[in-house]
């Protein structure tokens, strides 16, 4: 089973760069740039993986990106990711990363960007991975932070396909950046935005009719309001769900009490995705096998989950039709699961 998972043809939205910072990349990064670690060893570090909330984790996350101080730093931790998600199939993918964890270090804008965006250049060429680039905004910092870093980014627009919120949701509402968000799609930026994992359906209502956002990024608690999920369902706005970090923050308590399953049969463009995987246990297949194993899910759910991370990208209605036909033919020869 668990080669099905990695082979299937997919797409993963919603993965913050800095998130795939595993312990041991950490540490050798750490000690190139000569910077001391909280943690004495790999071990310690994943000790310390313990989280009671959002807050906890972000505290642990910030430091792990602390270590990254040149552009080699950031085509490496970002050409690792692409490996390692090319080794699970993973087609297409839509990356996240925070421009004011590292600028409010002193570490230049173009620095952590040209990193990024040559590593995305050579996935393309070498390991025939696509790839898009979201910036987002740190939601625990003032809006007119955001609106200096979108400043920032203009000159790299070719680079950047969307922006979207991300960082402590709960008191950092979506409105508090609506005059952020208008002024990127007046730039031509697309829009995602964090909401309803630890904040209220209130919070998604926001993102949707503030934020203009083309699709949510976690937003597990529209089920707080069932109006909000049949305009989820009759719209087909993207939810970009990421299971073992649900589990892993405490928004639920287990894998069997997540609700992946219930609004994938309410009709909602859900997606599996990874989130910060080097520290939530698991890349987007190990996502999709806790996923099946706890809540059962059959095979025409995870063909429905694979084929909607193709149709939440921001790719060309082609690009689309044509990865769907490659998961179609997998699936119709894959007769092991």
């Amino acid at each position: 089973m668990e080669t099905f998972f990695s082979d299937i043809p997919k797409a993963e939205l919603h993965i913050h760069i800095e998130g795939s910072l595993e312990p041991e990349l950490m540490f050798e990064i750490a000690d190139r740039n000569k910077i001391k670690l909280p943690f004495n060893s790999v071990e310690e570090a994943k000790k310390a993986y313990n989280f009671e909330n959002l807050q906890s984790f972000l505290d642990i996350y910030y430091a792990g990106a602390n270590v990254l101080r040149h552009e080699a730093d950031f085509y490496q931790l970002t050409w690792n990711y692409l490996q390692k998600a090319v080794s699970q199939n993973v087609l297409h993918t839509e990356i996240f990363f925070d421009p004011q964890t590292h600028t409010d270090r002193g570490i230049p804008f173009e620095i952590v960007i040209n990193g990024i965006r040559r590593a995305l250049e050579d996935g393309k060429e070498k390991l025939g991975i696509s790839s898009k680039l979201i910036l987002c905004f740190l939601r625990h910092l003032s809006a007119e932070s955001a609106m200096a870093t979108l400043q920032s980014a203009l000159p790299y627009k070719n680079a950047i396909a969307a922006v979207g919120l991300d960082s402590s949701e709960l008191g950092n509402p979506p409105s508090k950046f609506q005059t952020v968000f208008d002024k990127a799609r007046e730039e031509g930026f697309l829009t995602v935005a964090h909401a309803g994992e630890e904040g209220t359906a209130e919070y998604i209502w926001e993102a949707i009719e503030l934020l203009k956002v083309s699709r949510i990024d976690h937003g597990v608690r529209c089920i707080q309001d069932p109006n909000l999920v049949k305009y989820l369902a009759v719209e087909q706005i993207p939810l970009t769900v990421c299971p073992l970090s649900n589990v892993k923050l405490r928004v639920f308590n287990s894998m069997a009490e997540h609700n992946l399953k219930q609004l994938l049969d309410l009709g909602l463009c859900v997606t599996v995705n990874s989130d910060d995987p080097a520290y939530f246990g698991g890349y987007i297949a190990e996502n999709f096998i806790a996923s099946k194993t706890a809540l059962n899910l059959d095979k025409k759910d995870i063909y429905q989950l694979a084929k909607n991370s193709f149709l939440a990208s921001f790719l060309s209605l082609e690009e689309k039709q044509h990865f769907i036909e490659n998961l179609d033919s997998f699936m119709l020869s894959y007769s092991r699961y």
